[in-house]
């Protein structure tokens, strides 16, 4: 009967994306687990294998504070009535049908809970790994919390274990109190043979700051919708998205920033880079709702071809209903800079290298931002990894 009624809701619309045949409306939570432990791990945070904890770590300090970050389903079973009231607060069942069917079906993810005036100086990192072995799909659900006055940095991995066609769901809810501060940084790595739909959305209440910083690395076709609402006065928000499309992937984004509270601010910045017959999209959208006096809505995309057979889009949106506002956007897709190779090849360096180092440089403000040196090596890793299949 539940899979009846979401069939009823309308399935999320991604523009100038076909993704359809994809069929992420069918899936089926996997069963896989992991017994394996990492006894060699030694980071604040969690590590989630399937739908298995395999490392799980907070200092005593956190502990005594209240902090909470554990497996999504053991946070249903020591503490039902917490999460119960949280879930669905930001990004509502009935919003649309993936959206539906991963409330219905999830059984990995986290639970991050942070109370009111906790301030965390050490990144936290949680890898959640996709098992692909034919034996189901990836479905998970997060939930963040961060109470008035608090601060942290997160750091989130997601990869695939195992080469199975599969497909993916995550939904990622945050909730961010007056006052607070959250870094939610995510490195996205799901293997060529897993599709997947990615749904992340913080509402942020007055004179909170929430920063996403998105680096898309997926090697399979790819949908994400990244979100936030400014809705309380002083509110902000900046998100920063780096997606490399190779090979025939296809990845689109719709990246959102509603400005609601006064003198709210909202910001979008962009990154793109496409090789061979890969196929990139950016649907980017500013809103400023009727009310919101003295706010700041701003969007910035470029998308780099390295390839005269990908395709690749910026399409910005301005929604304003408010006159006393800021609000402005840019948008370009283009090949690399001749000049630059040129500069840079005239001193020395082989055509490939000079390639990276321009690339590099063009992602370079996402790089920096990544809240650890392993998360930036990652990155520049990552790239290699991508600038392999250049000329297939």
């Amino acid at each position: 009967m539940v899979k009846q009624a979401n069939e009823n809701l309308p399935m999320p619309v991604f523009e100038k994306v076909r993704y359809g045949p994809w069929r992420l409306e069918n899936m089926s939570p996997s069963q896989s687990v992991d017994e394996s432990k990492d006894l060699q791990e030694n980071f604040l945070g969690l590590k989630v294998i399937g739908s298995t904890t395999t490392h799980h770590q907070l200092s005593a300090d956190l502990v005594e504070a209240g902090v909470l970050l554990m497996n999504i389903k053991q946070a249903y079973q020591d503490y039902p009535e917490l999460v119960k009231n949280l879930v669905g607060k930001v990004i509502e069942r009935q919003s649309e049908r993936l959206a539906a069917n991963n409330y219905d079906q999830f059984n990995t993810g986290f639970f991050l809970y942070i109370p009111a005036n906790v301030q965390i100086e050490p990144v936290m990192q949680v890898t959640l790994n996709q098992i692909a072995d034919g034996q189901g799909d990836f479905i998970a659900r997060v939930l963040v919390y961060v109470g008035e006055n608090s601060q942290v940095k997160l750091l989130q991995r997601m990869r695939t274990v195992g080469n199975h066609a599969s497909k993916a769901s995550v939904v990622v809810e945050v909730l961010a109190q007056r006052g607070s501060r959250l870094t939610y940084a995510n490195i996205d790595g799901f293997g060529p043979h897993t599709s997947a739909y990615i749904n992340r959305q913080a509402d942020i209440l007055a004179n909170a700051k929430v920063d996403w910083i998105n680096a898309s690395f997926n090697d399979g076709n790819t949908i994400t919708r990244l979100a936030s609402h400014v809705d309380g006065e002083g509110s902000v928000s900046h998100a920063k998205v780096a997606a490399f499309s190779n090979r025939k992937q296809v990845q689109g984004f719709i990246t959102e920033i509603q400005n609601t509270g006064r003198h709210s601010l909202g910001h979008i910045f962009q990154r793109g880079v496409i090789l061979n017959s890969s196929a990139l999209v950016f649907n980017g959208i500013g809103r400023i709702i009727k009310g919101a006096k003295g706010s700041d809505a701003q969007q910035e995309s470029r998308v780099l071809m390295l390839s005269r057979r990908g395709r690749g889009e910026a399409n910005p949106l301005l929604l304003i209903d408010e006159n006393d506002v800021t609000a402005g956007h840019a948008a370009s897709v283009g090949r690399v800079d001749e000049q630059q190779l040129y500069y840079l090849m005239s001193r020395g360096l082989p055509e490939k290298v000079a390639r990276k180092l321009v690339i590099r440089g063009f992602i370079g403000e996402i790089l920096s931002q990544m809240p650890t040196n392993r998360a930036q090596q990652d990155l520049i890793d990552a790239i290699e990894r991508k600038l392999q299949y250049e000329r297939v």
